[in-house]
């Protein structure tokens, strides 16, 4: 009976607890008036919408701006918010709520034969970034990962697992990281978009249609600061089925966190559970890189849309720095 007790509470203790769904409120409150008050001030927030897997409403947002209007991005289709203040306005402040409820999404019910696809169709996910690479050293280590491997979803799967394996959660990397693969092939430790980044450049590769799924956290608790939460996954697509997330970055995560080695038998259920599932802990706010904004930023791509990005007469702010920039995200739960 000891026995059996003991081998139900380290089962119990392997997989992680999470719930299924997950529900609050986002309020983000942003005040500039810091900011030089002579120069155009210009503020792009990433704008939550509904999908299978969250439910976005109850959105309110208020201030003394001179424009403020949704618009979209027009690669990605990423829609965000855009707030401008007039030169001479010396008070600069915007807030914005909306409710969030998030399910856990699974997709892992995979088809037993491969579908025919058309890699044209998806031309726009098999595609180099600025700083992922698809030829080169990510190509041959692409190959060398996935050989013997035939289809979309052992490829993916291969390329999952030796991400899992070969990188590691850097504490101290700012935010989320840069995501450069080629830097991250030397040393391959950092966050969520550098691991994200490693998987997607790899899957790209070799001919797997990937994405970047670029988010925010849900708090756990009642009231939370969420500021420096930001998070993001990838998604790979599987023909005849759709779009599959899988989050390495979270799996380095919790071995940090936890201190388990790749041998640790909880390191096999947490490599299982962010195989096709991702936790409802999170919700999705864009998606790309090197991006163009609506309306257009000044100088060059934004890397990523999932810190709200302002410019001050053309200067960007440092949307890593909260205190300076001047911006708070916070969760109630309901």
């Amino acid at each position: 009976m000891k026995h059996l007790l003991l081998i139900l509470i380290t089962l119990l203790f392997a997989v992680p607890a999470f719930a299924t769904t997950q529900s609050g409120t986002y309020t983000w409150t942003f005040d500039l008036s810091n900011q030089d008050s002579s120069q155009e001030t210009r503020l792009w927030i990433p704008y939550p919408v509904s999908n299978s897997e969250q439910l976005i409403n109850a959105i309110h947002w208020e201030g003394n701006y001179a424009e403020a209007a949704v618009y979209t991005e027009r690669t990605f289709s990423s829609p965000l918010l855009y707030v401008a203040w007039k030169k001479g306005t010396l008070d600069r402040k915007l807030t914005l709520t909306f409710h969030a409820e998030r399910s856990e999404q699974i997709k892992r019910d995979f088809p037993k034969t491969a579908a025919a696809y058309d890699p044209r169709d998806f031309a726009l996910y098999l595609a180099p970034t600025s700083l992922g690479p698809i030829n080169g050293q990510v190509k041959e280590l692409s190959d060398q990962i996935t050989a013997g491997k035939t289809g979309i979803l052992e490829k993916a799967r291969a390329i999952y697992d030796w991400t899992v394996d070969n990188t590691f959660r850097d504490p101290d990397t700012r935010g989320c990281g840069l995501g450069d693969v080629t830097a991250l092939l030397r040393r391959p430790g950092g966050k969520c978009a550098d691991i994200s980044s490693i998987y997607i450049a790899l899957a790209r590769a070799a001919g797997v249609p990937t994405r970047e799924v670029l988010g925010i956290r849900t708090g756990k608790n009642k009231d939370q600061d969420v500021s420096t939460w930001q998070h993001c996954w990838a998604e790979f697509y599987l023909p005849g089925y759709g779009w599959v997330p899988v989050d390495p970055a979270d799996v380095r995560k919790a071995m940090l966190v936890q201190k388990l080695d790749l041998s640790d038998p909880r390191v096999a259920e947490l490599r299982d559970y962010y195989w096709g599932r991702v936790d409802p802990y999170r919700i999705r706010l864009s998606e790309g890189r090197d991006l163009q904004l609506n309306p257009p930023q000044s100088g060059e791509p934004v890397n990523y849309l999932m810190y709200p990005f302002a410019q001050v007469g053309g200067e960007t702010l440092d949307w890593l720095d909260p205190q300076t920039f001047k911006y708070q995200i916070t969760w109630k739960q309901d």
